[in-house]
């Protein structure tokens, strides 16, 4: 059974986007029934040297929407960080979303041997499409959903293994 760069890309990254509006959505629901400030869950990181739970969110969309952009070959959107609510949140989740879905199949073909390049300030990177993908892009992506899950739930709003992996 073979695999395209587009289904291991794209499906995979709108499930788990669409797995994290859920989550946004319930962390400020869980906000509004306790009373707790959202801010102290927007603002907060695991340990100081870690992004906050907006900046995670923001990341993970960044790596999503790059990542495809890069194995496209086209330029991908820029969005500004200047996200102040769990609303703001789920309503870059869902431009991401939308921009991902605007991707084509064959946008993809040729993708495993395209070179990736990242710059970096005076540092430049080359990687193997494929090589980026698994390597780099998808780890990235979860990493980061992943401590934005992480985040809600140290501070106990009640998420489980089904709200990230999703349902379907």
């Amino acid at each position: 059974m073979s695999f395209t760069v587009y289904q291991v890309t794209i499906p995979p990254l709108v499930r788990m986007l669409n797995n994290l509006a859920v989550i946004l959505n319930k962390a400020a629901a869980h906000c509004e029934a306790q009373g707790i400030d959202p801010q102290a869950l927007l603002r907060f990181r695991l340990f100081p040297d870690m992004f906050h739970f907006t900046k995670q969110v923001q990341v993970a969309c960044d790596h999503a929407k790059n990542a495809a952009a890069r194995l496209a070959g086209v330029e991908g959107p820029a969005f500004g960080n200047d996200e102040q609510s769990f609303a703001d949140l789920v309503q870059r989740v869902r431009k991401t979303i939308a921009w991902l879905e605007s991707l084509r199949p064959e946008q993809f073909e040729g993708a495993q041997q395209r070179d990736v390049v990242i710059r970096r300030g005076e540092s430049v990177v080359t990687y193997r499409g494929d090589d980026y993908l698994l390597n780099r892009a998808l780890p990235n992506f979860y990493f980061h959903v992943t401590t934005a899950y992480d985040i809600l739930r140290h501070n106990g709003v009640p998420l489980g293994k089904r709200d990230y992996l999703g349902t379907a």
